[in-house]
């Protein structure tokens, strides 16, 4: 069952998804790349994944399911264990007599569903389906995991024996023999593994008076996850210590590690720092997948003009294409996603980071150690001798680092970085603030990304009307109208839709989804530059002035791109007014 790549771009053409040129131009690209007209739609964000599956599935005639919606049996849905479920994309949802329907993203996989054949003892029907569908049932496996971690922290905690408050008299082989007893060693590995299951960015354990706090950080907001007795602090905090290879008899300076932990599905790099506090040690410990393979610029939440900007900018071989946001606005995994798509077998990529967030195949990766005096400067001075056609920095911080990435976009290279600033026209006079010439900056920039990130509204929400008073509170009604006109040109709502017709969305919290929110989506500014916008570079160089010139060249701005989200029900305006605020 293969589609081929004739009828699959006659289907497109006659569908009207892409206009013909777009196609045209892709195929053309995958004639080059040698690879298929349907991968190419997708990595130019002309098609998403789940789209082209749909075609795929009706030009085959398979039949297609959405478990969006879907509540499936929990005896049927363990015929499929959660381990390979979630590392093979394939879900059962119905059981007949004799059969078991399965929705899977790959039905061509023969020896997979050759392998639940044997396992279950029935005939299988394979179901074509989308991502959101498998993410949705992957979630009712998590639920029962969660209590099953519940009830294992319960009973281990139990167990540790008493110490002393705070460990304060314990001796360094004393730890060492604690961090490897049974109970703490239990509670140390559900702790994390709750964490890789819930999809946590940070873990918090933070001792309290009589008590250890745990907090996980999800889609960007703290969630209390639970609390152990205060007994059990030493013997985490020596575990995590052994786990880092950090010194276990300082307890009076802070200290950073690392180490790596694998489930049956992720590979996880948890960054440590520990901090003595008031009443002990306190642990964050940043969870960092070890893959940026797989993201999509569309996933990540660009559309229309932005997303062809930033397609236009990657598609040179100098210049500099800046993103810019504060600390976990998602900037290194747009760097990550962007740098996916560059990564083909003629270009040599080379990365300077400081950590190495995501490992990529076939780019030559390094991460920085300013102890020793190897710094963002030092090692970009090192790369541009390495041959490279693409370098990403993985912050501009000071003005060396920042000439350094100039000189190397001059020199034939095509530069990408990320810089702290609160929009993306700002991004210029910080640059000009550190010492960079504008007239350098003219020559290089190329784009300049913005972004937020926004929590996403569960499937199930609850839709309603916003009056003009309301929408006064809220922004400008210039910035709903930028908002409604995007949505025009990328034929979201019908010719005629007035901005009192567009229904708005609040969260409906239910027991799969807890506050009504899944997962986070970025809210983006693209600024390309033109000619006036140079011209400005050159002479003006403040953000408002730079700003205004872009507006008028059809930039949305992250509030602007917001409200379209939340008109679209991505997202509900209370969390797009919170990402622009912050």
């Amino acid at each position: 069952m293969h589609v081929s790549e004739a009828e699959l771009k006659e289907f497109i053409i006659d569908s009207g998804l892409v206009a013909k040129k777009d196609i045209d131009a892709a195929a053309n690209e995958a004639k080059e790349r040698n690879q298929s007209l349907g991968t190419v739609l997708v990595s130019r964000g002309s098609l998403t994944e789940d789209a082209l599956r749909r075609i795929q599935a009706y030009v085959l005639g398979i039949p297609f399911v959405n478990l969006k919606d879907h509540k499936v049996p929990a005896d049927v849905l363990a015929l499929i264990p959660e381990p390979i479920a979630r590392t093979h994309n394939i879900i059962a949802y119905k059981k007949n007599d004799d059969s078991l329907e399965v929705a899977m993203l790959d039905v061509e996989d023969l020896p997979l569903i050759e392998s639940v054949k044997k396992k279950t003892g029935l005939k299988i029907l394979p179901r074509l389906t989308d991502t959101e569908s498998i993410k949705h049932a992957l979630v009712q496996y998590q639920k029962s995991l969660k209590d099953e971690f519940g009830d294992i922290i319960a009973t281990e905690s139990g167990k540790i024996r008493q110490v002393q408050e705070g460990g304060k008299d314990l001796s360094g082989d004393d730890l060492k023999k604690m961090a490897e007893d049974l109970p703490i060693v239990r509670i140390v590995d559900t702790l994390l593994r709750h964490a890789i299951v819930q999809g946590a960015s940070d873990v918090h354990i933070e001792p309290m008076e009589d008590e250890v706090l745990v907090r996980y950080r999800i889609d960007g907001i703290l969630h209390d996850a639970m609390t152990l007795p205060k007994a059990a602090a030493a013997g985490i905090v020596a575990r995590i210590k052994v786990l880092s290879a950090l010194k276990l008899d300082e307890k009076r300076l802070p200290q950073d590690g690392r180490f790596k932990m694998e489930t049956e599905t992720d590979r996880v790099s948890f960054r440590v720092s520990i901090l003595p506090t008031f009443f002990g040690e306190k642990i964050v410990m940043r969870l960092l997948r070890e893959t940026g393979e797989g993201f999509t610029l569309d996933a990540l939440g660009f559309h229309g003009e932005n997303l062809e900007r930033i397609h236009h900018a990657l598609r040179d071989t100098t210049g500099i294409i800046l993103v810019s946001g504060p600390t976990g606005s998602g900037k290194t995994t747009t760097l990550y996603t962007m740098l996916d798509i560059l990564n083909t077998p003629d270009v040599n990529i080379s990365t300077i980071e400081d950590p190495i967030e995501y490992q990529m195949k076939r780019v030559n990766q390094t991460q920085v150690n300013p102890q020793i005096g190897f710094t963002f400067a030092n090692g970009l001075r090192s790369l541009v001798r390495q041959d490279p056609d693409i370098i990403m920095v993985g912050e501009i911080r000071d003005g060396e680092t920042a000439s350094l990435a100039i000189n190397a976009a001059l020199t034939g290279h095509l530069v990408l970085s990320t810089i702290h600033t609160n929009s993306a026209a700002g991004a210029i006079p910080r640059l000009i603030d550190m010492g960079v010439e504008p007239f350098l900056l003219v020559s290089t920039i190329r784009v300049i990304i913005g972004q937020r990130l926004v929590r996403k509204l569960c499937e199930d929400k609850e839709q309603y009307s916003l009056t003009k008073e309301k929408r006064d509170k809220v922004a400008s009604e210039v910035d709903f109208d930028v908002a409604l006109t995007a949505l025009h040109d990328e034929k979201l709502v019908k010719a005629g839709v007035k901005l009192d017709d567009v229904p708005f969305y609040k969260p409906k919290p239910s027991a799969e989804c807890e506050d009504g929110y899944k997962s986070r989506i970025g809210i983006h500014e693209v600024l390309a530059t033109s000619p006036a916008i140079r011209e400005i570079m050159l002479h003006e160089s403040t953000t408002d002035a730079l700003e205004a010139q872009a507006k008028k060249e059809g930039m949305l701005t992250m509030l602007e791109d917001g409200l379209y989200k939340a008109a679209r029900g991505i997202t509900s305006l209370e969390e797009v007014l919170r990402a622009v605020s912050e």
